[in-house]
């Protein structure tokens, strides 16, 4: 790959936090940013170069965000394939829509993983309701219900308790098509993050432990427990076969279950991620920095800690109402996002860098 040099431009798709952390990141490092999203209110406009509201699928819209752009990447993974793959065809795209599809598509996402030998849930994919009574009389319950496509932060899933709740929770979910997942044995839940270049080199992030409340991260700490530390290579070496086998550039956010027998693959997300906000203060190169050196051919930075233990609180509705609270506080370091308030919505986070 050719290195991008400083002062040219990256395209990025998606208005969110994501993004804007993202913009903020090429910024320092002397690049230009363009981003490309239908939302007016988009949070991310706030810290790119330049703003393009539109609708992904206008072929104008892209011819013209492919002209002005050297390399374009996302900020999340539930935009429509067939763009990126337009775009892709006329400008680098990182990472690629390959990666991009295969994360969409749950069923396709675990038979991968199965494939190059990872360890997942016993699950089943089902279209129909008697289908999705059939996998549960083979997988057993409890068992969760998630939607093949789509949903985040615990949206699009249905936990069923016993196999009569097999209707209502396929009326949850609008009767999609969807997996079924069996519940796994664990300790503690952890991701990997780990950075690839278009040349194959690597770079991984200590994994932090991952607390969620009503199916959003609500912590990540590090260092992780013992039980998470033991399994660490292991998920780490499959998150490096998945980046390998999809010829990945950028960060990749892999979720894994600390299971009895080893790593439970969860999901994986083409794009930085939530659980790696902590990096921006608590490791010496941030994952949104590291994400910007790889889609532009740079040398990786460095992922060690910055203090003996980083915690990461998101701020969730009114959570960032605390705001002056939070700054007073020594060793706090403050993210709000920009957004207008509202129940339930990421408004921002605090990482705090623990010396004692």
């Amino acid at each position: 790959m050719t290195v991008l040099p400083p002062g040219s431009t990256i395209g990025i798709l998606g208005g969110g936090q994501l993004g804007r952390m993202l913009a903020v990141a090429a910024a320092q490092l002397g690049y230009n940013t363009r981003v490309l999203a239908p939302d007016a209110e988009s949070v991310a406009a706030q810290t790119a170069s330049s703003f393009t509201r539109a609708d992904y699928h206008s072929r104008i819209v892209l011819d013209e965000f492919a002209a002005a752009c050297d390399v374009v990447t996302y900020e999340f993974e539930n935009i429509a394939l067939e763009p990126v793959e337009y775009l892709a065809g006329k400008v680098p795209v990182h990472p690629a829509p390959a990666a991009l599809g295969i994360a969409q598509d749950r069923a396709t996402e675990k038979a991968f993983v199965e494939t190059i030998g990872g360890r997942t849930a016993p699950w089943a994919a089902v279209a129909t309701l008697d289908e999705l009574k059939a996998a549960i009389d083979t997988i057993g319950c409890p068992a969760i219900l998630k939607t093949l496509r789509l949903g985040y932060d615990g949206k699009g899933q249905v936990r069923i308790a016993a196999p009569g709740d097999a209707e209502a929770a396929w009326q949850a979910i609008g009767q999609r098509p969807a997996i079924l997942e069996g519940f796994v044995t664990f300790s503690h839940e952890f991701s990997i993050l780990l950075a690839r270049s278009p040349d194959g080199s690597t770079v991984s992030y200590p994994p932090p432990w991952n607390e969620h409340k009503d199916g959003v991260l609500d912590r990540s700490t590090l260092p992780a427990p013992a039980e998470i530390a033991a399994q660490w290579d292991e998920a780490a070496e499959l998150a490096g076969r998945i980046a390998e086998a999809l010829g990945y550039a950028g960060i990749l956010a892999c979720e894994f279950f600390a299971g009895t027998d080893g790593p439970v693959f969860n999901e994986m997300a083409p794009r930085v991620h939530n659980s790696g906000h902590w990096t921006i203060e608590g490791a010496n190169c941030s994952q949104f920095e590291n994400h910007i050196r790889a889609i532009c051919g740079l040398p990786l930075g460095d992922t060690g800690l910055t203090a003996p233990k980083v915690v990461m609180d998101n701020l969730i509705g009114h959570d960032a109402d605390r705001w002056a609270e939070i700054l007073a506080e020594p060793g706090a370091h403050l993210h709000l996002y920009g957004k207008e308030t509202r129940p339930g919505r990421k408004m921002g986070h605090v990482t705090r860098l623990l010396r004692d």
